[in-house]
């Protein structure tokens, strides 16, 4: 099995001979985000292109997220809605939440198609020309030039907003910057914690022998208070797409950098009688699964991301591939290791990878699952109070409805013991979020949209980031462009009852109908500690 193609980023030649592509609307990033906000807009009336960074479209969505991360059907419409009914079309049957990775792919390129809309792929942003406020064109690291009237940023890191010298911020609040209750450093968390008292160094007992792989921290002075704003951010991993069909099932191949030791920590929790690194699998059409993090050690390389939103294109390419030796690692550990015990061995044993999925890339998924990278500062930032409910928008372009979620963030020692910190998991009703949370301030651009990384808190954002809300605000950024041009204006000048109004007629959910009879908070905690 070759893992040749698994890569976040190939440097690329320049080419003097490039075709300029001029389009009424320019989207950065072929996510769920910038392939609704294209298909939208091209419907609209718009001429339309994709420059995506990668080799491939899709995102998470296509990339093993297919277990749906959901909170309430009745607030997700318009494309997105019609995304999964196109999957259950699919699946030969009704509306369908949870899909393999190339279902998507299939109901994607097929958007696309449908549409004539171009994707132009390994595109790595380089330059961006602005001019009187406004982003003229962006140019590629290979030369290509793409000149537009309007701009989309549907990247999940945000590269364009911060190239065109718009605000944004990396990492938590702290709880006083928007008076929020839940955001900052998080410890005392009632999930995916150490359920039992493990000693952290490499010889039991002596803090002299250093500290287990995986551990960040061994400096009380940096432990930080709850509430405490830093610049680290949530854990990374693959969503994992395996499978136990003998017919289909490649078994987990040991990878070229493997290191046993990374997995010691959780040996250590195994043989304290805590097995849970496998527990959210989550079942998926055909046999297959969605493997996420569960529980204390899993798939999420903790604190091993912080360069990430702002790293060089080669700097993340040594995050994914560490992410990607981690994960595979910890598979090939569990299902070969003498060390582990004999009936999980077995277990693990009997999953491996689709020979049906990620062909191109070893099996693998291609996407690493970017939680979280820049977040744009404009006119209005959605909080936690928006979550909750405390604070309700008037200019709704999309619901939200998943609970507050965000990951550990860091692995370090107190008093003698392993301690995950960054675990927060509320449970909220279904809000509305704003339209100037996806613009930036006019003195900053006036013809860019961020449906993404969009204006947002860590904690409110550990909310919004869900694949059907992106597509949610991808479609709605696509009709604001597309107003945005007709009329003559700039996308801060966009009279929202026109917006709203484009919106419900292509069946966006814009509120909570508070009729309904199911509970949303109920439905929620039953979710709680399965966070995606």
């Amino acid at each position: 099995m070759s893992f040749e193609n698994l890569y976040y980023y190939r440097p690329v030649e320049k080419s003097i001979n490039q075709e300029i592509v001029k389009k009424n609307l320019i989207i950065y990033g072929g996510t769920p985000a910038g392939i609704t906000a294209a298909v939208q807009a091209s419907r609209m009336g718009l001429s339309v292109a994709i420059a995506e960074f990668s080799q491939h479209i899709g995102g998470m969505t296509a990339s093993g997220l297919g277990a749906t991360d959901l909170g309430a059907p009745e607030a997700v419409g318009g494309l997105s809605r019609q995304f999964y009914r196109d999957i259950g079309k699919y699946y030969k049957t009704d509306e369908q939440w949870r899909f393999e990775p190339k279902a998507a792919k299939y109901v994607f390129e097929k958007w696309l198609k449908d549409e004539n809309i171009p994707v132009y792929l390994n595109q790595h942003l380089e330059s961006v020309l602005k001019e009187n406020g406004k982003i003229k064109e962006i140019t590629m690291e290979d030369g290509q030039r793409y000149v537009g009237d309007m701009f989309i940023d549907a990247s999940y890191e945000g590269d364009l907003l911060a190239k065109a010298g718009i605000s944004y911020a990396v990492g938590r609040e702290s709880n006083s910057t928007y008076k929020e209750i839940y955001n900052g450093v998080h410890f005392g968390s009632p999930h995916h914690k150490f359920e039992k008292w493990i000693d952290p160094y490499v010889i039991e007992g002596k803090k002299e022998s250093g500290l287990l792989q995986g551990i960040t921290e061994n400096d009380h002075e940096l432990l930080g208070f709850n509430g405490e704003g830093d610049k680290r951010i949530q854990a990374y991993n693959f969503r994992i797409c395996l499978t136990k069909d003998e017919d289909n099932r490649i078994p987990f191949p040991k990878p070229s950098n493997y290191d046993s030791d990374r997995y010691l920590l959780l040996l250590r929790y195994i043989k304290a009688g805590v097995w849970d690194a496998m527990n959210l699998h989550t079942p998926m059409p055909n046999g297959k699964t969605d493997l996420n993090n569960h529980g204390a050690f899993s798939t999420d390389n903790i604190g091993m991301n912080y360069e990430w939103p702002e790293g060089s294109y080669e700097t993340r390419e040594k995050i994914y591939q560490d992410h990607f030796t981690y994960d595979l690692g910890m598979l090939y550990f569990l299902a070969n290791d003498s060390r582990v015990p004999k009936d999980i061995r077995e277990e693990v044993s009997s999953w491996g990878l689709p020979k049906d999925e990620f062909e191109d890339t070893g099996h693998w998924p291609h996407q690493l699952y970017i939680r979280e990278a820049r977040r744009m500062i404009s006119d209005y930032v959605m909080t936690d109070r928006n979550c909750l409910k405390h604070t309700v928008v008037e200019d709704s372009i999309g619901m939200a409805s998943f609970h507050m979620d965000s990951h550990h963030v860091r692995r370090v020692v107190i008093d003698g013991r392993v301690v995950n910190e960054g675990d927060v998991e509320i449970p909220i009703y279904p809000y509305p979020i704003s339209y100037r949370s996806i613009r930036p301030r006019a003195e900053e651009c006036t013809n860019l949209l961020v449906p993404v990384c969009l204006s947002s808190s860590h904690i409110a954002y550990g909310s919004i980031r869900m694949e059907p809300v992106f597509m949610i605000l991808g479609q709605s950024a696509g009709v604001a462009a597309a107003l945005a041009l007709k009329n003559e204006t700039t996308v801060q000048d966009v009279q929202y009852a026109e917006l709203r109004e484009q919106l419900l007629a292509f069946d966006q959910a814009l509120e909570w109908d508070d009729s309904l009879e199911d509970d949303p908070l109920e439905r929620m905690k039953q979710t709680l500690g399965k966070p995606n």
